[in-house]
């Protein structure tokens, strides 16, 4: 065990966090922009959406809610902010651009929520923590991209709504290897639930089922 984790575990933080029904998913910016290395993407991206095409079919099975984002600015910029000051790139993410489109293979079904938001996290400005209330979810699986931005940053405040985060960890991806675990690591220790998906299909899909 390295010395991290047992000042993490001797201060008690990474304490479990039990799944409560009724489950829903949270598929964050995996959009094409992120999937292409040479937009957005890299590192582990392509890997993660091509292990949460099962994940979407077994949500769909159980008729878990599902929710999927998309960062989306207007087509002249109207409404650029911080982030895109940072990230000035983003700005071409617009309503019909082909980088702000959802992936082929995720795309939403009837029913399924799509979420516009012009900042990392799904929660702030939008109607996401309503629209699951209102279907009752108390745990959220979230996958998506990038580990490291958007999706830690919904993880946190889907803590703070007071849902049960559980982070797939081979389910998100990061254009980066190392941000990416790191924040795996801190989301385990702090706000989230992580582990792999088949795991957590085991899990849950048990749960679904009481």
């Amino acid at each position: 065990m390295s010395n991290d984790l047992e000042t993490y575990q001797r201060q008690s933080f990474g304490s479990p966090l039990q799944p409560k029904a009724p489950v829903g998913l949270l598929i964050v910016d995996f959009v094409n922009g992120f999937a292409n290395p040479e937009v957005f993407g890299g590192g582990n991206i392509r890997q993660a959406i091509d292990n949460t095409v099962p994940l979407l079919a077994f949500a769909r099975e159980r008729k878990w809610p599902v929710a999927h984002t998309r960062i989306v600015f207007a087509d002249d910029g109207a409404d650029h902010n911080i982030f895109t000051e940072k990230v000035p790139g983003m700005l071409k993410l617009v309503e019909r651009g082909h980088d702000s489109a959802i992936v082929p293979e995720l795309a939403p079904a009837d029913g399924e929520l799509i979420v516009r938001k012009t900042v990392p996290s799904a929660f702030f400005g939008t109607s996401l923590a309503a629209w699951l209330a209102q279907r009752g979810v108390q745990t959220l699986v979230v996958a998506g991209a990038v580990t490291s931005g958007c999706v830690r940053a919904s993880v946190v405040d889907a803590m703070q709504y007071g849902f049960r985060p559980f982070v797939l960890s081979d389910c998100v991806g990061d254009r980066a290897i190392a941000p990416h675990e790191a924040n795996l690591f801190d989301m385990a220790q702090k706000y989230a639930v992580v582990l792999p998906r088949d795991a957590a299909m085991n899990l849950l899909g048990d749960l679904s089922a009481r």
